[in-house]
């Protein structure tokens, strides 16, 4: 029964999404709703920026009709309403910065403190157990918006955030499976919701894009991932397989987004920027610049992401602070090399 409904909840959001995806590219291009080429761009063509409808739309309506809606996801869906208006309204007419991050401290708020979902204990991650009730709060609130954050900073290449939101959603929806209790049927199905009605965008994305998901779209893929992260987080439990600890599993599929995103922050902090204010050094954009098609650069984040997960399942490595250690040092030793490469050839470009 839940592999019908997953099957269902699926193919719903995904021809949902995929039947509204044509109507909004003709709207947009009628109003001028376009992203206009920019130096930060890399697209060539003015292109609309509403996906995130279609996306919305796809996911809204699958969970409504075929999910399973306890207390934490009926405060979810409050919460992505919320991030769809602001993320609409700044594809349409522009947000501030500042707008937008209030609007997603509301948000996030609305799921952590009305539907209680946080990380209340570390599970030995760092030497650190059971979390102080405020300090549990505060930091699964920088949690959600870092995450959100993250993969809204990384769609800037043609497929890269909607492939990385599909993949990361069957990942975790093939842990919520492993762990083959009742209880994570409802975030199971709405993992099927997310992918669905994402992949169907991808169709108009991956190459040449039509369209692109817009805030809305990256807004919402990273703010659900984040209460996916954070449910799975919060399970004291291990894969009865390998003994694989819950916040490695979380962490494994987002490492690349939000490994990039602490990079880009501590860029424009050390630039004396703001650290929300908008520029062309994130990882794909580097690897562009070093001649990697967007194509290639969508399967690299994929492949990594993949190995990422193989590798922190399969290592059973007990020391779970050294694991998340080990994570990191991985990704920003890759980071440091592509960045010495970025610096050579622009060096030479200029000599």
């Amino acid at each position: 029964m839940i592999l019908f409904y997953s099957i269902l909840t699926f193919f719903w959001a995904f021809f949902v999404a995929l039947f509204a995806i044509p109507s909004i590219i003709q709207v947009a291009h009628k109003k001028q709703l376009l992203d206009i080429p920019s130096n930060r761009r890399l697209h060539m063509a003015d292109t609309p920026r509403l996906g995130g409808l279609a996306i919305f739309a796809g996911f809204i309506s699958s969970l409504m009709l075929f999910g399973e809606i306890n207390h934490s996801i009926q405060k979810l869906i409050a919460s992505t309403i919320i991030i769809f208006f602001i993320g609409l309204k700044d594809d349409m007419v522009s947000v501030s910065a500042f707008k937008k991050f209030f609007v997603q401290i509301l948000a996030a708020s609305i799921i952590v403190f009305l539907g209680d979902i946080r990380i209340a204990n570390f599970q030995g991650l760092f030497g650190i157990g059971q979390l102080p009730e405020g300090i549990s709060y505060f930091f699964t609130l920088i949690v959600v918006l870092g995450i959100t954050n993250a993969f809204n900073l990384i769609d800037g290449l043609d497929g890269l955030a909607g492939t990385l939101a599909v993949l990361t959603c069957v990942i975790y929806a093939t842990i919520f499976l492993f762990l083959g209790k009742s209880e994570y049927t409802p975030e199971l199905l709405m993992c099927f919701c997310l992918a669905g009605s994402v992949l169907a965008f991808l169709r108009y994305n991956i190459y040449k894009a039509e369209i692109f998901m817009g805030d809305t779209g990256s807004l919402i893929c990273g703010f659900i991932i984040a209460f996916f992260a954070i449910k799975i987080i919060s399970i004291n439990q291990v894969l009865e397989t390998n003994n694989a600890s819950m916040p490695i599993l979380a962490m494994a599929p987002i490492i690349l987004p939000v490994a990039d995103t602490l990079r880009v922050f501590a860029i424009r902090l050390f630039s004396g920027c703001s650290p929300f204010s908008p520029d062309n050094n994130h990882l794909h954009h580097r690897l562009s610049i070093l001649n990697v098609k967007p194509l290639m650069v969508v399967l690299l984040y994929c492949g990594y992401t993949i190995l990422n997960v193989l590798v922190f399942i399969n290592l059973n490595i007990n020391n779970a602070t050294m694991s998340v250690l080990t994570m990191y040092a991985m990704i920003f030793l890759i980071m440091f090399v592509i960045e010495f490469l970025y610096n050579r050839k622009v060096k030479l470009n200029n000599a």
